[in-house]
């Protein structure tokens, strides 16, 4: 499984991450960015779980804001590499490899660069195939542990002073609320490396071979393109499974951030008793129809394309257009231990002011 990540492999990491983006997941150019920067700096390399040992230190490299681009926020590729290095410090000890939280438009790559400079290796999982809002989705079952960890984040953006070096030892589901809040002080997206692990509890916890299907995917779109967006959509639903849940004009879009860096709000497609709502939370958590039907709750995949079956985040769009809504099962994606605490939805749930939990666990 051990191989060198590549220029080749960038633009389908970016592409295949932007379906699992589900709305959120970070930026195109960010991805490329970061993807091009690490393949230049050194071999970034893509490992299995099998390819570690047990006792071998694992943690995950994540990016914590919301993904609308309403705020002032910075980060560079240094950053990413600098909260690792803090990490690495505050642990005492080498991290083996790195993971990550979940796949997205830059999310997809958040590992890649501390990879090729500090020489730890790209693991092959991630905590939650599809974007999510909170750091305890992606913590992969420590959210609701007692056991102390460390986190930490860096970033900001450096013209208006907000640049932010921050270290947090604690109960995962106590710290990672003040990440969130740094986000927002820096700017509204700040880079992260937390919660480190052993191998072993990676292995029984992750899921596993998530960036892997991301790659896949993203490959298989690359190959449809010269043929048209019917190609392209087709590509996509027989690499996920997935289908495509309504096609129709964007009729409202009511999202806000909060001070907690979170995009919240609704976006309708259709009107009348056609009319479905997406509801956000930096990305789509779950579709209802007019009359109250729930169509899709995370962690299902959520994803709007344009027509020409571009993935379309929340922030781009507008009242007025046409998109698709993808959706993919989440009985057709690995799941993460993290997703399969109660606890994680309690905040989701007040935010947005609708039930996730008993479409989530159930089944």
């Amino acid at each position: 499984m051990a191989r060198i990540l590549t220029e080749k492999d960038v633009e389908p990491a970016v592409r295949g991450g932007a379906v699992y983006a589900a709305g959120g997941g970070g930026w195109v150019d960010h991805g490329r960015k970061l993807g091009y920067a690490a393949v230049n700096a050194g071999a970034p390399e893509l490992v299995s779980i099998d390819e570690l040992g047990d006792d071998d230190w694992v943690a995950t490299a994540a990016a914590i804001g919301a993904p609308a681009s309403t705020t002032p926020w910075e980060m560079r590729g240094v950053d990413y590499v600098k909260a690792v290095q803090l990490l690495q410090e505050a642990l005492g000890e080498r991290v083996a490899a790195l993971m990550i939280g979940q796949n997205g438009k830059s999310s997809t790559l958040n590992a890649w660069l501390p990879s090729a400079i500090l020489g730890c290796k790209v693991l092959d999982a991630v905590g939650d195939m599809r974007a999510h809002p909170t750091g305890d989705m992606g913590a992969i079952g420590m959210a609701g542990k007692p056991d102390q960890s460390i986190q930490t984040a860096v970033g900001g953006n450096r013209e208006q002073n907000r640049y932010i070096e921050l270290v947090t030892r604690g109960a995962t589901g106590r710290v990672s609320p003040i990440l969130r809040t740094a986000s927002d002080m820096s700017g509204g997206f700040i880079a992260s490396a937390r919660n480190p692990v052993r191998a072993s509890y990676v292995a029984k916890n992750a899921a596993l071979g998530g960036i892997s299907k991301a790659l896949e995917l993203g490959h298989a779109i690359i190959a449809a393109e010269p043929k048209g967006p019917a190609a392209v959509l087709d590509a996509m639903l027989k690499t996920t499974g997935g289908a495509v849940l309504i096609e129709g004009e964007i009729t409202e879009k009511n999202v806000v951030y909060t001070n907690e860096a979170f995009d919240v709000g609704t976006v309708t497609i259709g009107s009348g008793d056609k009319a479905v709502k997406l509801h956000v939370m930096n990305e789509y958590m779950a579709v209802e129809a007019a009359d109250g039907t729930r169509l899709a709750t995370f962690p299902d995949v959520i994803t709007t394309l344009s027509p020409q079956m571009e993935p379309l985040s929340v922030g781009e769009l507008r009242v007025g257009m046409r998109v698709h809504v993808l959706h993919v099962a989440k009985t057709l994606i690995p799941i993460g231990a993290g997703l399969l605490d109660p606890a994680i939805y309690a905040h989701p749930e007040k935010v947005m002011g609708i039930n996730l939990t008993d479409y989530a666990l159930e089944g």
